[in-house]
């Protein structure tokens, strides 16, 4: 057999399911995954109005055990995990020896020596190969636990009512950035109350096995008339990757491969306060980001901005920023907003032009200059 051969896309536990709602499946990150089920502009707004269901079971969960799990992530992190109490979690960065970001995290602290590492699908690999080989001379073990999980998520506004019909968690006294194990529909779940859509929503991690009761079970509680939801149908939909990126745009929430690449460090994304230089003992990077945290002083890098169109034309990812003629920026994620009911772009520019409101500034679409107003990010924030 040729080594050229095509690799055949992994598939989750639901594979099947998307299949019978007639999802549009895209291979991403070496995943077979729903791009759509319907109108991606209807899956958006029902996450920002009531409440959308995604298969996110293709990132990867690798679990860090032992004496010295706490050590061996300060280590190999940027944050200060040890500090992160059990029951919180923690967002982070892995970064290479020169600062250069491997990945960006969600790190769960399950149990006082146990914690669960939470990479996007495209580095779980990388991140995977990194932790083993910088555990060497720790007390800790690092597992491969991706295919022990599946993952969804509720998210929006009816997602808390949605998922309290299905739990006696206590949901209430689950903070943000926080998780417990508890059963949803009879299924164990690790349910941890966070999500990339800029809404209020939990991630569930719970057994492949379980994945279709769950989905089907929340499906049903999201459908039915609640008294405190108005009597009406809650109105909970599938949801696909499509949609799941224009909510997390219009959140301001950046990309791995888009806002942050091996060629950014954290402060060149403006993101350095995930760096915690305060922690004791050396870190992977901690010379290179030292510097670059002082050259951000004395040189600041580009700024990531919001732009939204004046016009139509949609900017996508490399398209040039443009002021005076000259090239000052360049577009990172780009999309029609569905909330905003306009193009709207995340984008990397000089200082110079970073300030919301500078005039002058846009992006060239194949060769026309499109004129675009600079915000702050995000987008849009929910009314709490």
């Amino acid at each position: 057999m040729s080594s050229n051969a095509p690799v055949e896309p992994r598939h989750t536990a639901l594979d099947a399911l998307h299949r019978s709602l007639g999802a549009t499946m895209t291979d991403f990150a070496g995943w077979d995954m729903p791009l759509r089920y319907g109108s991606e502009r209807d899956e958006h707004l029902a996450v920002r109005t009531k409440g959308g269901l995604f298969d996110l079971s293709h990132m990867g969960e690798i679990t860090v055990t032992g004496p010295q799990a706490a050590a061996l992530l300060d280590f190999a992190l940027v944050g200060n995990i040890g500090g992160v109490k059990p029951g919180r979690a923690r967002y982070t960065m892995i970064c290479r020896a020169d600062g250069g970001i491997l990945d960006d995290l969600i790190v769960y602290r399950l149990a006082e020596t146990t914690y669960m590492v939470v990479a996007n699908a495209s580095n779980a690999q990388t991140v995977l190969d990194a932790l083993v080989e910088r555990a060497e001379g720790f007390d800790a073990e690092v597992r491969d636990d991706r295919d022990a999980y599946a993952l969804l998520a509720i998210q929006g506004p009816e997602s808390p009512g949605i998922l309290k019909s299905l739990t006696d968690a206590d949901l209430d006294g689950l903070k943000y950035y926080a998780g417990l194990p508890g059963t949803v529909a009879g299924v164990p779940a690790l349910i941890a109350r966070t999500g990339y859509t800029g809404e209020d929503g939990f991630e569930l991690f719970v057994a492949p096995a379980d994945a279709e009761k769950l989905w089907q079970a929340l499906t049903d509680a999201g459908g039915t008339s609640r008294p405190e939801a108005g009597g009406t149908a809650v109105g909970l939909v599938p949801c696909g990757l499509s949609c799941r990126d224009t909510l997390r745009l219009e959140a301001g929430m950046p990309l791995y491969g888009h806002e942050l690449s091996t060629a950014l460090t954290p402060f060149d994304a403006g993101l350095g306060r995930v760096v915690k230089f305060e922690k004791e003992g050396d870190f992977v990077g901690r010379e290179a980001l030292t510097e670059a945290a002082a050259r951000a002083e004395s040189q600041p890098p580009r700024v990531l901005v919001g732009l939204i169109a004046e016009g139509r034309r949609v900017p996508r990812a490399g398209y040039p920023v443009v002021a005076d003629g000259k090239v000052v920026g360049e577009v990172t994620s780009g999309a029609p907003s569905p909330t905003l009911g306009k193009p709207i772009a995340m984008a990397y520019v000089d200082a110079a032009h970073s300030a919301p409101g500078t005039p002058g500034v846009g992006v060239d679409i194949r060769g026309s200059h499109e004129p675009y107003e600079v915000v702050a990010l995000p987008f849009y924030k929910r009314q709490k």
